[in-house]
């Protein structure tokens, strides 16, 4: 019997988080998460291709032969990785600077091949956006926590758009290593 509507997507949102609950996405959610901004522009980019490639492979998933499922699920994750590649470029440059070779590495993110593997190739489209829609949600709410705490007992500010805000008062005493790539690990 098929889950209700509203479960494939909430699922995303606390039953199958994918970096604290499926433990997956690991690399990003370690490697960006020095600021709040940081995690929510990564967490978007992510919840864009995954939406994005989970309603394409649906559509497509009766006409891919078995045998090069896998590649042309590849093929379509990196055509619209490429796309928020150009639209960051475009509209975001600072974030994308920040953000580096994590962008192209979304193609190989194992939240988003899994998700076209496990759901998306077996249910249709509808189901498949919610899936991934969902699980991008989640996405970006770890990554954004993470992020958040990360800086802010790092620095003791919050970036929320491009500029720090101060949190804490100066007289704080900035944990530094949180901003470092030990503080994600004692983060996480």
């Amino acid at each position: 019997m098929a889950k209700p509507l509203a479960q494939e997507f909430l699922k995303g949102l606390w039953d199958e988080v994918p970096p604290f609950r499926l433990v997956l996405g690991l690399c990003p959610v370690l490697a960006v998460t020095k600021s709040l901004y940081n995690g929510a522009g990564m967490g978007i980019a992510t919840t864009f291709v995954l939406l994005s490639s989970n309603v394409l492979v649906s559509m497509l998933r009766n006409a891919i032969p078995a045998k090069v499922r896998i590649a042309c699920y590849i093929v379509i994750i990196a055509t619209f990785v490429t796309i928020v590649e150009f639209m960051m470029k475009a509209f975001a440059y600072q974030l994308f600077e920040q953000l580096g070779i994590f962008i192209p590495l979304i193609v190989v993110n194992c939240i988003v091949l899994g998700r076209a593997e496990a759901f998306a190739s077996k249910n249709g489209m509808f189901r498949s956006m919610l899936d991934g829609l969902g699980m991008g949600i989640g996405f970006t709410l770890s990554l954004a926590a993470l992020g958040a705490v990360r800086e802010l007992l790092g620095t003791g500010a919050l970036t929320f758009w491009k500029t720090a805000t101060p949190i804490l008062p100066a007289s704080y005493p900035q944990f530094s290593f949180m901003i470092e790539a030990p503080g994600a690990f004692v983060g996480l």
